[in-house]
């Protein structure tokens, strides 16, 4: 038997069909307002402070890893534009909702098992996507994603915060589907998610497997 599988892959299942194809800008300025609107009574106390642009490297990120014992097949950045760079991305805005354009600031691509492994030959081979971006119109929108493909369905697996590193509890966050469950906010992930939350390392709410295999694992290294 394989792990549940997460609302978002649930909802994926109907929207496979329609792969996004948005282009990715690869830099942005966002511009913020000078003040309160002539006229208003609202005091500096009461304004909420503006989200500032997330931190990015200092240097371009790499674009491949190699193999090992943590990393099956080794990992790669999608060239941008392709399919395999733009339909991660879709499957984002689709789950999210979030609209204009996204800075990608890195993307790994690899594939590996199922977790725990199957012997059901449609999910011998996963593929994954890890994504660290932000919205350039919002930037209360910043993240970090694991996004999933099966041969049934595709969603976004789990989510972090911008600012996390690697693959680690109790940063990486899924969401395990419930009937009539309304979307939610949580400290420092960005939208909204219906369903329970659970930790997607270590596993939780039913869920007694960490949601990456000890062969893929390493494929996060140094993100």
């Amino acid at each position: 038997m394989h792990r549940p599988i997460p609302i978002v892959m649930l909802l994926a299942v109907a929207l496979a069909a329609c792969d996004g194809t948005e282009p990715v800008t690869g830099s942005a300025t966002p511009t913020r307002g000078s003040g309160s609107p002539v006229g208003s009574t609202t005091s500096p106390s009461q304004v909420p402070a503006s989200p500032t642009p997330p931190a990015t490297p200092a240097s371009p990120p790499s674009t491949k890893g190699p193999a090992s014992s943590s990393c099956a097949n080794g990992w790669v950045t999608p060239k941008e534009g392709a399919p395999r760079f733009t339909e991660p991305l879709g499957i984002i805005r689709r789950t999210t909702g979030i609209e204009g354009p996204l800075v990608v600031v890195d993307m790994r691509y690899f594939t590996g098992p199922e977790s725990p492994p199957s012997e059901q030959g449609y999910i011998l081979e996963v593929e994954r996507w890890y994504i660290k971006l932000y919205a350039a119109d919002d930037l209360a929108f910043q993240g970090r994603f694991l996004v999933e493909a099966r041969g049934f369905g595709r969603g976004v697996a789990a989510v972090a915060p911008y600012d996390t590193t690697g693959f680690r509890s109790p940063d990486w966050r899924g969401f395990q589907y419930e009937v009539g469950a309304q979307p939610k906010a949580y400290p420092g992930l960005p939208g909204s998610w219906p369903g329970t939350e659970y930790d997607f390392v270590r596993g939780g709410e039913g869920i007694k497997v960490p949601g990456l295999p000890a062969e893929v694992r390493g494929c996060l290294d140094g993100t």
